[in-house]
């Protein structure tokens, strides 16, 4: 395993569109979910496109990013050193080295270009509202898919209630869209890849 401490500058592949992946790293995860993190990391990694994740080997997280790096795929792996033993990393994935969960998620979101949520629990949610907060404050404008509709469909439910409530503008929902499939998502990357690339090609 390569480990970088936080203050190292993090190799990126030239031109390489990265996804940051949030989700859950509990042991117990359905099965479903895990086939489907698995199925998501195969599909970035065979569009070329970099993996990025929060650094665990449990769980979600450890399905998806070794599926990613089993499929070829560049992999970066982003973890605060009070949980390396809670939820050790994979042995042969790049690992960046942090002191604390802030500097874990500003690194995610700095070194990713779009953002994938799939099922998991209040750490995975917390990383959710937290990107959706930025982008409702205008503080960037990196797309955000969520994957897993039977999962997500009540905190789509509450998002609605906040609209009727008048806390949140109507139609707001509209720039968090729901895929029901890996391959729906990667879709939707497609295209953000293409937006981001697209500026570059013309320099």
């Amino acid at each position: 395993m390569r480990i970088l401490e936080s203050h190292e500058t993090v190799p990126r592949p030239s031109g390489a569109f990265s996804v940051c992946v949030y989700c859950g790293s509990s042991p117990a995860a359905p099965s479903a979910h895990l086939a489907l993190a698995a199925e998501l990391g195969r599909a970035i990694a065979q569009n070329g496109w970099r993996y990025v994740y929060g650094g665990g080997g449990l769980g979600l997280m450890g399905a998806g990013a070794l599926a990613a790096h089993d499929s070829g795929g560049a992999v970066l792996g982003i973890l605060p050193r009070f949980l390396e033993q809670r939820e050790p990393p994979p042995a042969h994935i790049p690992l960046l080295r942090v002191d604390t969960m802030h500097e874990r998620k500003w690194l995610m979101f700095r070194e990713s270009d779009a953002f994938v949520v799939l099922p998991g629990g209040i750490g995975t949610l917390e990383e959710l509202v937290e990107v959706t907060s930025w982008m409702r404050l205008d503080l960037h404008k990196k797309p955000i898919i969520v994957l897993g509709r039977a999962y997500w469909t009540p905190f789509y439910q509450l998002l609605d209630h906040m609209t009727e409530a008048r806390y949140m503008p109507a139609g707001f929902t509209a720039q968090l869209p729901l895929a029901d499939s890996a391959a729906e998502a990667v879709d939707l990357l497609r295209l953000a890849a293409e937006a981001v690339q697209a500026p570059e090609a013309a320099q």
